[in-house]
């Protein structure tokens, strides 16, 4: 019976961080949004995580939430340096997420600025 259980605990257990493995390293997408830069902002009580919007158009249905990873440094500066501007973001969508990797499944990648349209 404790080899039994045993082997069922490890089992668990690999499928468990099989499971985190693939969560965190397969793509579900990729691609680019344009879009005046609203918000990018540290949000969280115990994991801060930064989390922007991007506004696609005039409505609240056209603005695209989305999470940058701490470790994507000269992402997070372009971003700061940029909001209120038209920038273009490449971004990536996996299956899931983690409370301690932001709120949303989209993370961007890549910042460029985009001239304004007069």
């Amino acid at each position: 019976m404790k080899k039994f259980l045993s082997i069922g605990i490890i089992i668990a257990i690999i499928v468990f961080i099989a499971y985190l493995l693939f969560v965190y390293n397969v793509t579900f997408s990729e691609g680019y949004r344009s879009g005046e830069l609203i918000k990018i902002s540290k949000r969280g009580m115990v994991f801060k995580t930064w989390e922007g919007r991007l506004s696609q158009g005039v409505s609240e249905e056209q603005q695209f939430n989305f999470s940058v990873e701490s470790k994507d440094k000269e992402v997070l500066e372009k971003l700061k340096n940029l909001q209120g501007s038209r920038v273009k973001l490449t971004y990536i969508e996996r299956y899931g997420t983690f409370f301690w990797m932001g709120d949303t499944n989209h993370y961007v990648k890549k910042v460029e600025k985009v001239e304004d349209i007069d």
